[in-house]
């Protein structure tokens, strides 16, 4: 289970996440939604243990993401993947592999994971000549390339065509089925409805709802109840 109880962020003098509590049951799909500068990123990169919260914690399966066992168990995709564009996608992601202690990725395993994410074909073309839907594949193998069991994707459909917007979500359905647990941003919220059991939405650094994906939309799309809860607050502070 993924834990966070209090979380508060604050970065250049202003509050970027606001008491937040979650919990993330394992084996689910967990997508985490908010316009614009709400604190989606700033959440994902804490969960991962990238940034440290200034109040509150966050735990994974009761360990801290600082802990190199918990970190061994967790796969990110951050939204603007950096690359060593220099290398072949084949080069990049077993260079990944080997930074991981419990589960270096034999040849045979990376093949079948850039198969899986459609850039086998190009597995031994420099970085640099990737565009970036084949970048954002990428990144995704790089996510999944230790077998974790916590995987975080900040925005992991953003620049693909239908065709990879598909083939990731299938393989994000794939994994779910296998037990895995995923939290994932987005704005892509037709997606998200697909896609989740549950959502989260954030609004200003502060938690407006998380639950089911059917208590928060009320018989309406994901879409619609989403704008209108975020014009509705917009208004409400404009009043003020």
């Amino acid at each position: 289970m993924i834990s966070v109880d209090g979380v508060s962020k604050e970065i250049n003098g202003r509050v970027v996440v606001d008491g937040l509590n979650l919990r993330i049951k394992k084996g689910t799909v967990f997508g985490f939604l908010g316009p614009n500068g709400a604190g989606k990123t700033t959440t994902i990169k804490m969960l991962v243990g990238l940034n440290k919260p200034d109040a509150g914690s966050v735990t994974i399966d009761g360990k801290a993401p600082s802990v190199a066992s918990a970190r061994e168990q967790i796969g990110f995709m951050p939204e603007a993947p950096y690359f060593y564009e220099h290398l072949t996608g084949l080069e990049f992601i077993t260079f990944c592999s080997q930074l991981f202690a419990t589960h270096r990725a034999s040849r045979e395993e990376i093949d079948e994971l850039l198969q899986k994410v459609g850039i086998f074909e190009a597995r031994n073309n420099k970085i640099t000549t990737y565009s970036k839907g084949m970048k954002q594949r990428l990144g995704f193998a790089q996510a999944l390339v230790n077998d974790p069991a916590y995987i975080f994707l900040d925005e992991p459909l953003d620049g693909l065509d239908p065709i990879g917007r598909r083939a990731l979500k299938t393989i994000i359905g794939e994994l779910k089925a296998a037990g895995k647990t995923i939290f994932f941003n987005s704005h892509i919220l037709f997606d998200t409805e697909e896609l989740c059991d549950e959502i989260g939405v954030l609004h200003q650094g502060s938690l407006l709802y998380s639950g089911p994906i059917n208590e928060f939309t009320r018989g309406k799309s994901l879409e619609e109840q989403f704008v209108a809860t975020i014009e509705t607050l917009t208004d409400v502070q404009d009043a003020r």
